[in-house]
């Protein structure tokens, strides 16, 4: 990156894009540099993926070089002073039970993922980490009445945080330095000159110059620049339902409960809310949609459907039988309470699960920090800074290779790294038709 740019437009204010806007301004090689930060959205945006009651907050994948930066994220986790990230109910270590069903998709991811984090154990000297070999041992870890999978471990040093907050606090640092300019107003264009990106054209207002842009915009990103065969919008399935004050106080004490088989998974719940959730293969939401590239020709993308264009809005049966059979199974004293609300949470999927970080090749002046595969958001303390370090082409190891640039295109982008459940393929329009609220 040469030379030194004298403005840099950051569209998009998740996680990925708030701690790049914070990277930039406290690092001494941009502190002459313009820092604009732009959402669609008032902050904080009611359908960011970043925006929700909770999330997973881990060092356990089968990848050492994520658990490694996991790790690393966890050390400001950790830190319970109110001014600080894991402090005043921001972060909660309870424990991860990671679980599998035996001969079926996810073993592998949790086996290798055992054996990395047993390897951070031991050179951080902390966590107790126990193996439970039956569903007998799952069910007591988990300590509801109920479990899931029939073979995994227990974390002790994994837990969950309220995601909210954590980008509250976020955005309280990054307004602190008084080096970024906050914009509200949709991108609907990238500005070019020829291959040269010049910033975004807003929907409504004049565009935003800069001499760079990173596209932070996470499963908005291929309405802006064409992505396909690389990376692609799926909605997740989320349900809630609400919990008396008991329940809260003895549910608040259970660890987090993932199986990586039907990636059904419960966090601890908070203000009486509890929430049920699949991490898998997704909804597709095929939208024809100008080409980015300008050249006038349409293209069929998956676009981001969530309750901002449809208030009324409810995951399909399919989803909600997912939740509920996984509520039976987890914590059967609420097998037949009634969901109160639910929201499709939108990932940005790449094929191996690796976040997509790096130039675009395409286009002078264009950086992408997105892909975030439904795992970027517990990396919120430290992502920022390996994001910068890209843009300033600094080494960082193994990351480096895993979140560059795909030369090469798949034919449909399914993530296939392990942690997946569910069936692949579905598309949101179909599932509706055969179904919402049970």
């Amino acid at each position: 990156m040469a030379p030194l740019p004298s403005s840099i437009l950051i569209v998009g204010s998740g996680v990925f894009g708030l701690s790049t806007a914070l990277a930039l301004s406290t690092r001494p090689s941009f502190k002459n540099t313009r820092i604009t930060l732009l959402d669609r959205s008032p902050f904080p945006s009611p359908d960011g993926s970043s925006i929700d009651t909770s999330r997973i907050i881990r060092a356990d994948y089968s990848s050492a070089a994520y658990a490694s930066l996991a790790a690393s994220a966890q050390e400001t986790w950790r830190q319970q002073g109110d001014s600080e990230l894991g402090g005043q109910g921001r972060y909660s270590e309870c424990g991860l039970v990671l679980v599998a069903d035996k001969g079926k998709q996810g073993e592998k991811y949790v086996r290798e993922s055992l054996e990395n984090v047993k390897n951070i154990s031991a050179s951080q000297g902390v966590g107790l980490i126990q193996e439970l070999k039956t569903r007998k041992e799952i069910d007591a870890a988990v300590g509801t009445g109920g479990g899931s999978g029939d073979w995994g471990y227990i974390n002790t040093v994994s837990g969950w945080a309220d995601a909210e907050e954590g980008m509250k606090w976020l955005r309280r640092k990054a307004e602190a330095t008084g080096r970024i300019s906050f914009v509200t107003g949709q991108a609907i264009s990238l500005l070019k000159n020829g291959t040269k990106v010049l910033g975004a054209t807003l929907k409504s207002g004049p565009p935003l110059l800069a001499d760079i842009t990173i596209l932070a915009t996470g499963a908005w990103t291929s309405s802006l620049v064409d992505l396909r065969g690389r990376a692609t919008a799926t909605g997740q399935v989320l349900c809630y339902l609400p919990l008396s004050a008991s329940e809260q106080e003895r549910l608040g004490k259970m660890p987090v409960l993932l199986n990586m088989s039907t990636g059904m998974f419960i966090i601890p719940p908070k203000n009486q809310i509890l929430k049920v959730a699949r991490h898998g293969y997704g909804y597709s939401n095929p939208t024809s949609i100008p080409n980015p590239s300008g050249n006038g020709e349409k293209i069929d993308v998956s676009i981001p459907r969530t309750t901002l264009d449809d208030p009324t809005l409810w995951v399909p049966r399919e989803g909600e039988a997912a939740c509920r059979q996984a509520l039976r199974e987890m914590i059967p004293e609420l097998a037949e309470r009634p969901f109160t609300k639910s929201k499709i949470c939108w990932y940005t999927d790449t094929p191996d699960g690796d976040f997509l970080i790096d130039w675009h090749p395409g286009f002078e002046g264009l950086f992408l920090a997105t892909g975030g595969s439904g795992h970027g958001y517990k990396f919120l303390p430290v992502i920022g800074e390996r994001i910068v370090d890209v843009v300033e082409g600094r080494e960082i190891g193994e990351l480096r290779g895993k979140w560059r640039w795909r030369e090469k295109k798949v034919e449909n982008v399914v993530t296939e790294d392990g942690s997946r459940g569910g069936r692949p393929g579905m598309v949101l329009e179909e599932e509706w038709r055969k179904g919402s609220k049970l």
